[in-house]
């Protein structure tokens, strides 16, 4: 084999490499992103602590309980974290039935559209969570506001990282 064959079999190999890595990522500012699987587990970060106290009712977020749950960068995925949390408020949506708002947000990066689908699919994920461990839907009404109602305001990581979030709120 010639010099000049291994040279342009070379770099074919290194162009199809880099091609195979560029096509696997994602960012939020794409105006038509792909959806979120959720096959990765590990990408949301649940705040607060749980306790089982208070079960049969009480505020949601009562015994230190989250009800605020941070998700990754362009991510729709539950922690494990967030799923004991939402453990112990599926017991206490069946033990003491009542409305709740599951509120969807993002941060400012990307389109307004594909802010609202991202932070509807976050919102979705804490509710097909919910019902899976048997609360009633017909509790739960999911709203999504995308980058409209930041926790904070800034560009940089920290206010982006506050402003990816679920609330999950008693409906009044």
């Amino acid at each position: 084999m010639s010099m000049q064959a291994l040279k342009t079999g070379f770099f074919v190999s290194l162009l199809s490499l880099l091609l195979a890595a560029c096509a696997g990522t994602t960012t939020e500012d794409q105006a038509a992103g792909p959806a979120d699987t959720g096959a990765v587990a590990g990408d949301e970060v649940a705040t607060g602590t749980v306790a089982d106290s208070d079960i049969a009712g009480g505020d949601l977020g009562a015994g230190g309980v989250a009800t605020v749950f941070y998700f990754e960068f362009d991510k729709a995925v539950l922690k494990p974290e967030a799923r004991a949390a939402l453990d112990v408020h599926a017991r206490r949506l069946k033990n003491n039935p009542r409305q709740v708002r599951i509120e969807g947000h993002a941060d400012e990066r990307g389109t307004r559209e594909y802010n609202i689908a991202l932070a509807e699919r976050r919102a979705n994920a804490v509710k097909e969570y919910l019902v899976l461990q048997g609360v009633d839907s017909s509790l739960m009404e999911v709203i999504s506001y995308g980058e409209e109602r930041p926790a904070a305001l800034g560009s940089d990581e920290e206010a982006y990282a506050l402003n990816r979030r679920v609330e999950l709120k008693e409906a009044r």
